[in-house]
């Protein structure tokens, strides 16, 4: 395996079988360049192919942020003209093709990007103080196919379509009861209470897991199969040459509201 930057991989941390996957990068937020997404792909399939590894946890840096989503500067760099980002570009980083178990432990925001790994992810544990929201309707950076629409399958399609298209911020005990999150727990009480959920799910049989895991996978796996179709072309061909998209990069760089409204409706 290479040398990584912007994660670290550790084996049997805290509970032996557990294998965790922290996103480094605590002066960002823990956002995420295509860098970090290949380094975490990378980790998730050496822990799903090692067979003393049955469950794998997903958390960020500090306590500040789980994951702040797509790094701003680096989106305005490979989003500018059209132009593709690195690959991968998946935010769940093939978490959903691992048949082991993932938990995210989400430490304090859950945002974008970070918002779809958690959903994603088999069980989220959060902490207090952690928030949840998506931003790409604000920040110029759109998500679409079967990342956006799995969410209807874990909140509910009015809860999703709010969450999406509103850009709102949900706490960690309004997460739980919309269905986000498994459990809420205090920030001193987080790493025992994953480590728990770690313990419990290692006393089950591998195999079963697996084979319900893959179960589990029939009802996204058909919009995934569907979600070939680039609806950004379908839609806004010009998107990214039109200005809109660096709108709203620039205004949250500058920490300022994004102008939309020279843009047709």
């Amino acid at each position: 395996m290479s040398e990584f930057q912007d994660i670290l991989y550790e084996k049997h941390h805290h509970v032996r079988g557990a294998a965790w996957i922290t996103i480094n990068r605590p002066k960002a937020m823990n956002s995420f360049t295509g860098q970090t997404l290949t380094e975490m792909a990378e980790a998730v399939a050496d822990a799903s192919s090692d067979p003393e590894v049955g469950v794998v946890v997903l958390t960020g840096a500090g306590d500040r942020a789980f994951c702040a989503g797509g790094d701003v500067r680096w989106l305005q760099e490979v989003q500018q003209e059209g132009a593709r980002a690195p690959a991968p570009l998946d935010p769940h980083v093939g978490i959903e093709d691992c048949l082991k178990p993932v938990i995210a432990r989400v430490n304090g925001y859950a945002v974008g990007g970070g918002n779809h790994l958690a959903y994603f992810s088999d069980f989220t544990i959060a902490s207090e103080n952690a928030t949840f929201m998506q931003v790409g309707p604000r920040v110029g950076s759109p998500a679409s196919g079967y990342i956006v629409a799995n969410l209807t399958h874990v909140i509910g399609v009015k809860k999703a379509k709010e969450m999406w298209m509103t850009t709102r911020r949900y706490s960690a005990r309004e997460a739980l009861e919309m269905g986000l999150v498994n459990t809420v727990v205090a920030p001193e009480e987080l790493d025992a209470e994953v480590d728990r959920w770690c313990e419990e799910l290692l006393q089950k049989s591998p195999s079963c897991l697996k084979i319900l895991k893959a179960s589990f996978k029939m009802v996204y796996e058909p919009m995934k199969e569907a979600s070939g179709r680039s609806w950004v072309k379908e839609i806004a061909p010009d998107f990214y040459t039109s200005g809109e998209a660096d709108e709203g990069k620039n205004a949250f760089l500058e920490r300022r509201e994004a102008d939309f409204s020279r843009f047709p409706r």
